[in-house]
Parts: C-alpha cells; sequence; structure tokens
C-alpha cells in the first residue's frame, strides 16, 4: 500500500515553494537553475525532485501552469465537457475504477447540525499536503487541505459545521479513505460516496465538477451552461468556493474563461500544483 512519507511531504514543500517563485516572477522566465536555486537545490536534484513528484519535466510542468496553456485548454473545454455529460463520469479520470456517487442531506439533517451520526476524522498528509478528512457510515463529509497556520481553526470549522454530531478521531479508518482517494491502492475498498450539505443549485454544481475529466479544465461559464443557467457564471463560481470536499469533488478543475487561474478554497498555488500534476499524468 502506498502512503505518503517524510520525502514526499518535503517534496511537495519545495514544489510549493517552486510555484510560488515563478508566480512572482513569471515575467522574466526564470531558468530551472534559478527555480532550483530558490529552493536550495542543484539543478540535477531539482529536476529529479519533478521526475519524482510530477512525473514530468520541470518545463513542461510549468508550460501547465501557464495561461496560454489553460486557454489552449478552454477552448476545447466546451465538446469536451457536452461528450462528457452524456456518458457520464469520464473513465479518463484516475478515479476511473471508482463509483464515486453523492447523496445529498434533507434540510431537516443540514439543519440538526449532524445530530444522530457520528463522524471519524483525521489528519493526513497527501500529495499535495496535509488535509482534513471527516467521514460517516453514509459518506465523506468533508476533505480540506491544511496549511500549519489553519489546521486548528480548519478542525473547529468543521465540528462546528457538525456541532452535534459525535467526533471520532481515527485515523486508521481514514487512511483507507486516503489511499483510496489519492493512490487507488488500498488494503480494502470503502464506498467513496458524499454527503453533501448545500442548497439544490449548489448540489447540481458539484455534480457537474464529478463530470469534468481528470487533466482538463473548464470554465465557470461552460458550467453554468450545462446546468441549464447560462447567465448564472458568478452564482457558480460562489457554490463552488463553498465545496466542502476537496480533489474528490475537483473545484480545482475550473478557471475563468480568459484563462485566468480563479479562485481556489485551500490557496491558488495548491491548485496550480494539483493542476500541473494531473496534466502531467493525463498527456
Amino acid at each position: 500500500m502506498e502512503t505518503i512519507n517524510e520525502q514526499q511531504v518535503l517534496d511537495y514543500q519545495r514544489i510549493e515553494k517552486a510555484i510560488r517563485f515563478i508566480e512572482q516572477n513569471f515575467r522574466q522566465q526564470p531558468k530551472v537553475s534559478e527555480i532550483a536555486n530558490h529552493v536550495a537545490l542543484s539543478e540535477f536534484h531539482f529536476n529529479r525532485l519533478f521526475s519524482r513528484w510530477a512525473g514530468t519535466s520541470p518545463q513542461r510542468f510549468m508550460r501547465f501552469l501557464t495561461k496560454e496553456f489553460a486557454k489552449e485548454c478552454l477552448s476545447k473545454s466546451d465538446n469536451l465537457l457536452h461528450a462528457t455529460f452524456e456518458t457520464g463520469l469520464s473513465s479518463t479520470s484516475r478515479l476511473h475504477d471508482l463509483f464515486v456517487a453523492y447523496e445529498a442531506m434533507t434540510p431537516a439533517e443540514y439543519k440538526s447540525k449532524g445530530a444522530g451520526l457520528t463522524i471519524q476524522f483525521g489528519i493526513h498528509e497527501t500529495p499535495f499536503g496535509a488535509c482534513l478528512i471527516a467521514v460517516t457510515p453514509r459518506g465523506i463529509t468533508d476533505l480540506r487541505f491544511l496549511s500549519e497556520d489553519t489546521a486548528d481553526a480548519v478542525t473547529e470549522e468543521v465540528r462546528r459545521d457538525w456541532s452535534n454530531a459525535e467526533w471520532i478521531q481515527n485515523e486508521l479508518i481514514t487512511q483507507v479513505y486516503i489511499d483510496q482517494i489519492f493512490y487507488q491502492t488500498t488494503s480494502r475498498d470503502v464506498p467513496l460516496t458524499m454527503l453533501l450539505r448545500g442548497t439544490n443549485f449548489q448540489i447540481k454544481v458539484w455534480e457537474a465538477l464529478l463530470r469534468i475529466p481528470f487533466g482538463q479544465l473548464v470554465s465557470y461559464d461552460v458550467i453554468a451552461q450545462h446546468i441549464g443557467q447560462p447567465k448564472a457564471s458568478r452564482a457558480v463560481g460562489t457554490a463552488i468556493g463553498s465545496n466542502r470536499i476537496g480533489f474528490l469533488i475537483p473545484c480545482h478543475r475550473v478557471l475563468q474563461k480568459v484563462g485566468g487561474i480563479g479562485g481556489y478554497r485551500w490557496g491558488i498555488t495548491r491548485k496550480k500544483a494539483i493542476l500541473g500534476w494531473e496534466m502531467s499524468r493525463s498527456s
């Protein structure tokens, strides 16, 4: 079973630092040697880091993060998403052999704030930094990425959302979900259902996100069109920003129409890292 180790944690931290450096200096088109120096590695070892973490060269990875590449992807997204909607969840996804279902809460369940539910949660390292995951017998309620200065606040926020539930920290249980979500390897399969709470509009948007193929990008406008509300792109953006189940509901695959990266609840740098990682594995 593949699980995260200290070297992988360090790899992501260096990738994150490299992406921030690129963001700040992209107009100067920094050389790989400059980026390597910024993360305190030789150019040789920096190239090895990328091949180990991203599965591609630094130059190619950086292309995935450019606005022009995003615009190129978005120019194809209309037909792509239409076909995906016709056929259901894309078989090109790394999750292609997993059935990702969702089970929305009723208004009464939402109002009860988890009364009668037992929620098991854990904090784990992933290829994209630490995350908190919370699960119930009915499904995953939260998967939220953390940073060093937000871990306590995010944990408290999740608990507050489900203030009437019984909370149990149990990393042995939640690790099985992490292995299956990020690596598709686990000692036993668990159903990746999701216990969503939100308005009908939000749930419709989140369902649309589940149909975006792995490594592909669409715009807020395209999502609005495919849920039958073409003038609601701003509301679509708000619904995407309210997503509580990161990565599995792939809100990171939605960009601004002009190719801008757009927002991300867990940080623009992390969004770019996930997108570059996905694209390097789908091309």
